[in-house]
């Protein structure tokens, strides 16, 4: 080879080395440093080609002539074909060296599809590509003839080595930067599709308190947007007192390496909004002996969450009508109330409060109506109580007040919750107003002082038993706990479960008493219930009634009884022993008066018998006419005009506004057993007289019960009395006896 092509080659290589600095095309390149080795080594009919090895086998990545058809048929020849058992480059002991080969190619098909020798004798020199001790690829130089190589033509192929090498070593950083790039681009692809849907805003602040990043959605969350809050400060945000805590935070995370978290607020447009942050210290662009200098704070803005936790707390401890603590919460508070008492030898005590006659209000005037004078009623209960105590609606009508200090004595426990009491019914005297109506309302008071003793539960338990005492008194009064009471009370609750019993299995009847006119014939009879009980015998009606009437078992009794007078009728009319106006009565409870399905219930049992409405008279009591006169006198109408008939029981022991009296259809007075008792003194005479004018003036009938004397019957008649009714006649008897009494006194007429 002469200077000018050793100059030409010296040129091109210079070239090369650009090339490869420059990122030009590898194969390019690699076929060019092909060209020049085939040149500068001096041989003939030769062909240099480079391959890479991937997994151990060889790829042909630069072969620019291809005179050697064979050479076609290397790619993905093992390593081992070529003398090397494994990519490692530790083992060779002279990595300059050039390798002397020779060997048979397997053909497999040659580029003009036409089959040629199956084998192939090449000869050739190699030399490993080699990078960090691992060989990357070959330089193999190819020949039909072996060649034999001198120490010029060794330094040229050692040079174009080394240069292939450095092409392959680019080409593998390449594809490492661009898998890494790749992988890096994927990463910040899900980083952004993370940030569109993250609900939290990501803080990056450096340890100075300014903002250097932020991610996440802070125009929903903060008043100030992400592009405003970049490379400002803490302290340029937030007023001074928030920002000193923040940075405080930041500190401490920063100091301790652990992750802070911290609560805080920022009033924006829409109001105060409630944030909860999560601080860590991050640690980029430190050393490893440097402490982090950033954090990562994680704003999540939780004034919806904490709205939602204030509601459910409010439900779970606070009725949603009056607003004050429920069951739940005074239980907890007088828990810990017993709790105290226990260790501090003073009292406490609590008030259990039921409104007087608030079913009636509920049922006659709706819900809302009831609901409304709740409302009022805890209205009025806040204003009269101190601070101190703790008011509760624990259900219904039913409110409870625990007074926590009472004194030391129980003497001054009782004077001090007597103090309370007084002022819960001072705050009933002004009447509520419902709409356009007017009531006057009062309430029952249980108190049990609380002694540090008895635990919560029967605290509560012997309260509500002082306040059923109130209401047995009459109402509007204030009990203490009576442990007496208490026995009655779980006498009541053991009858209960009896009553519900006995109405299943019909222990329950009517007996019937006569009711005669003043010439001794019968007119009828009122049916009266009674409880024949399996193992106690005759139960008095005075025992069970009220327990009836508070549990809401009273209209299965006097179901029981109407279905009995309707019996008793069907079989009456059918030995057609009876006059036309023949009437059997049946007491009638406030509650069952009251229901709204009272009328359909009445038509709907004498219709399964087929009795006449005109045969049954209704007996109500005196109260049950002083309230709510226009609708009380339409209800009694609308049953009227069906064909029952009206009668006052108990006349003159309850009713105050006789001016009234004329306005409802009663057909009926009967005069009290107490004003008969008392008709031999000349004042109980004069009542019952005044009781038998005023019926005769309003043109009803009037009848005299309790009769026990042929005297009080005498006095009676001579007054007029329309029917007597009392044990001077006949007791109560049971169906099969009243049948054989009835007909055995028409016989003797």
């Amino acid at each position: 080879m002469n200077i000018e092509q050793l100059n030409s080659l010296l040129f091109q290589d210079v070239n090369i080395l650009s090339e490869i600095a420059n990122g030009q095309s590898d194969e390019a390149v690699l076929s060019k440093i092909c060209q020049n080795l085939e040149l500068a080594s001096g041989f003939s009919d030769i062909q240099c080609a480079v391959f890479e090895v991937i997994k151990s086998n060889l790829y042909t990545v630069a072969c620019p002539h291809n005179h050697i058809q064979s050479l076609n048929d290397l790619d993905d020849t093992p390593l081992s074909h070529f003398g090397y058992h494994n990519s490692s480059a530790s083992d060779l002991k002279n990595k300059d060296l050039l390798n002397h080969r020779s060997f048979e190619i397997e053909q497999r098909t040659a580029p003009d599809s036409q089959t040629i020798d199956k084998n192939s004798l090449l000869f050739s020199v190699d030399v490993p590509l080699i990078d960090k001790n691992e060989i990357i690829g070959l330089l193999v130089i190819f020949s039909k003839e072996k060649l034999y190589v001198s120490p010029k033509q060794t330094e040229f192929i050692r040079f174009y080595s080394q240069l292939a090498s450095a092409v392959l070593i680019a080409v593998r950083l390449r594809q490492k930067s661009e898998l890494q790039f790749d992988s890096l681009k994927k990463s910040n692809e899900k980083f952004q599709a993370f940030v569109k849907v993250m609900p939290d805003l990501a803080l990056i602040i450096d340890k100075t308190g300014v903002y250097e990043d932020v991610h996440g959605s802070p125009s929903n969350l903060t008043y100030i947007s992400a592009t405003e809050i970049i490379n400002k400060n803490v302290n340029d945000i937030f007023p001074a007192d928030d920002a000193k805590k923040i940075m405080n935070v930041i500190t401490t995370a920063l100091k301790t390496d652990e992750t802070q978290e911290y609560e805080y607020s920022i009033e924006g447009d829409n109001g105060v909004s409630l944030f909860e942050g999560r601080i860590t210290p991050i640690h980029y662009n430190v050393d490893e002996k440097e402490s982090a200098k950033h954090v990562l704070w994680m704003a999540r803005d939780v004034t919806t969450a904490k709205q939602i936790q204030k509601k459910v707390k409010e439900l779970a401890y606070f009725d949603p009508l009056t607003q004050l603590p429920n069951r739940r919460m005074f239980n907890e508070r007088l828990e810990l109330a017993v709790k105290s008492k226990s260790v501090s030898n003073e009292f406490g005590a609590i008030l259990f409060l039921d409104l007087d006659e608030f079913k009636r209000i509920n049922d006659s005037l709706g819900h809302s109506a009831g609901d409304k004078l709740l409302k009022d009623v805890s209205e009025r209960l806040r204003i009269s109580l101190r601070k101190s105590d703790v008011l509760s609606r624990i259900g219904g009508d039913e409110f409870v007040i625990l007074v926590e200090n009472t004194g030391r004595t129980i003497e001054q426990a009782q004077s001090e919750v007597a103090m309370v009491a007084k002022k819960v019914q001072e705050s009933f005297q002004e009447k509520f107003q419902i709409e356009e109506l007017v009531f006057q309302v009062t309430c029952s008071i249980g108190i049990c002082i609380i002694d540090g003793c008895t635990d919560a539960q029967n605290v509560m338990k012997f309260a509500d038993t002082a306040m059923y005492n109130s209401k047995r008194k009459g109402g509007n009064s204030y009990s203490y706990y009576d442990p007496k009471q208490q026995t009655l009370l779980e006498r009541q609750l053991t009858f209960e479960s009896e009553i519900s019993t006995a109405i299943e299995s019909r222990d329950f009847c009517a007996f019937f008493q006569p009711q005669l006119n003043g010439n001794g014939e019968v007119t009828g009879a009122e049916a009266l219930i009674r409880w024949i009980h399996p193992t106690k015998g005759m139960i008095p009606p005075d025992e069970f009634i009220s327990i009836a009437e508070q549990f809401g078992l009273i209209q299965s009794l006097q179901d029981i009884v109407l279905e009995d007078i309707c019996k008793l009728l069907m079989e009456l009319e059918r030995t057609s022993s009876i006059p036309p106006d023949f009437k059997l009565s049946i007491n009638i409870s406030h509650s069952q008066f009251r229901a709204s399905n009272f009328k359909q219930s009445l038509e709907s049992t004498i219709d399964q018998f087929g009795i006449a409405a005109s045969r049954v008279t209704l007996e109500i009591t005196e109260s049950m006419l002083s309230h709510d006169i226009a609708k009380t006198a339409q209800q009694m109408t609308e049953i009227s005009d069906t064909g029952f008939s009206f009668s006052i029981d108990d006349f003159g022991t309850g009713y105050s506004n006789l001016s009234n009296l004329h306005a409802f259809p009663v057909h009926e007075l009967k005069i009290d057993k107490s004003f008969v008792d008392r008709m031999l003194d000349p004042s109980g005479l004069s009542i019952v007289e005044t009781i038998i004018n005023l019926a005769k003036n309003l043109n009803m009938k009037v009848v005299a019960e309790g009769v026990e004397s042929d005297k009080q019957a005498t006095l009676l008649k001579e007054r007029g009395i329309d029917v007597l009714q009392g044990y001077h006649f006949a007791k109560p008897l049971p169906f099969d006896e009243y049948l054989k009494w009835h007909n055995a006194h028409l016989a003797q007429r």
